[in-house]
């Protein structure tokens, strides 16, 4: 009779999570998060709504003098009150991260190879031999053959260079990666092989992913689940698929209506938008931080700050006309009007 190991704690878990940058400004605000093992977490939002700075806060990453405050929970501890021997032990090898622009986080002067075989040395102690041989292995694994180990940066199309990326991130065996817009500067057609790729290891290696991106349609089709950033918060959550194609928040609905659907010429000429720009974190406005924007605020809005709340079966928005509620609510804003 054979038994299956069922895990008892997330992989990682976000708890109450702030992050405050010098000078006062919230970043991030009392977010909260769940990744298992084998399971893929797409966050979205524009610029500015702190999906960046909440993916560096998971590995202590933010610049001296920035306050994080609340739990993340790494493997059931907590990587805010690790000493810091114990938060370089995590990076690479409990948790990695896929940069943006991979350029920029490519050494122009060194070898692929001598980069991704540098982590392997640290952490796995072993030789520089080894982990050259092991970065081989890498880059076959990721589509690259392994002679590509002693090209240059410079030397490599945009996408070979962000399966580099990929290869390092997976160096050290983590059990996490966090990719952090991986296809930005990246062609239609490349972005699908590596969308492709990602989906495969985290299937075959059973890793848990965090995959940030601006755009709906992309997370709906790599992730499980979805969150919605703005201004610091979540302000929905659910099964990817679903946020995607009936969001219940006002953001989220102009999110994914800012991109044309095949198939559907109302959305190709006329696609949906959404004026203004995320509030300055040093700067909210009072109440629902999205009520300047939102095409359907109530006049309670503009007071009234909104929380995550049950908008079905496994699903949550912080909207007033989200959930069983919705009705009452607007039924109450006019009656207020009328009388």
């Amino acid at each position: 009779m054979s038994t299956t190991h069922i895990r008892e704690t997330p992989l990682l878990e976000v708890r109450d999570l702030t992050v405050t940058y010098a000078g006062g400004a919230e970043a991030v605000r009392g977010v909260n998060l769940e990744v298992e093992a084998g399971r893929k977490l797409g966050i979205a939002g524009e610029s500015g709504c702190g999906k960046s700075t909440l993916a560096l806060a998971l590995l202590r990453l933010l610049p001296a003098g920035t306050k994080v405050t609340g739990e993340i929970l790494l493997n059931g501890e907590d990587v805010l009150a690790m000493k810091w021997g114990q938060v370089r032990a995590v990076r690479w090898a409990g948790a990695s991260i896929v940069f943006q622009g991979a350029m920029h986080s490519l050494n122009a002067v060194h070898r692929i190879g001598d980069q991704i075989a540098e982590p392997i040395v640290l952490h796995a102690r072993t030789t520089q031999a080894a982990a050259r041989k092991r970065a081989g292995e890498l880059l076959e694994q990721v589509g690259l053959p392994a002679a590509r180990a002693d090209a240059y940066p410079h030397e490599l199309s945009g996408g070979q260079r962000q399966r580099v990326m990929i290869a390092m991130a997976l160096a050290c065996d983590p059990g996490l990666i966090i990719a952090d817009e991986p296809t930005t500067a990246l062609d239609v057609m490349i972005q699908a092989q590596i969308l492709r790729l990602i989906e495969q290891l985290v299937s075959e290696q059973d890793l848990g992913l965090i995959m940030i991106s601006h755009d709906l349609a992309v997370l709906s089709e790599t992730c499980d689940r979805l969150a919605v950033m703005y201004a610091g918060r979540v302000v929905e959550q659910g099964p990817a698929s679903e946020v995607y194609e009936r969001a219940h928040h006002p953001y989220s609905k102009a999110l994914s209506g800012a991109f044309p659907r095949i198939g559907d010429p109302a959305s190709r000429f006329a696609p949906r938008g959404l004026p203004g720009d995320p509030p300055d974190p040093s700067a909210l406005p009072a109440g629902c931080t999205f009520h300047p924007r939102c095409p359907v605020a109530l006049d309670s809005c503009a007071t009234q700050d909104q929380v995550l709340r049950v908008a079905g079966p496994g699903r949550e928005a912080a909207c007033v006309l989200a959930g069983p509620d919705a009705a009452v609510a607007r039924g109450a804003e006019e009656a207020r009007s009328t009388s």
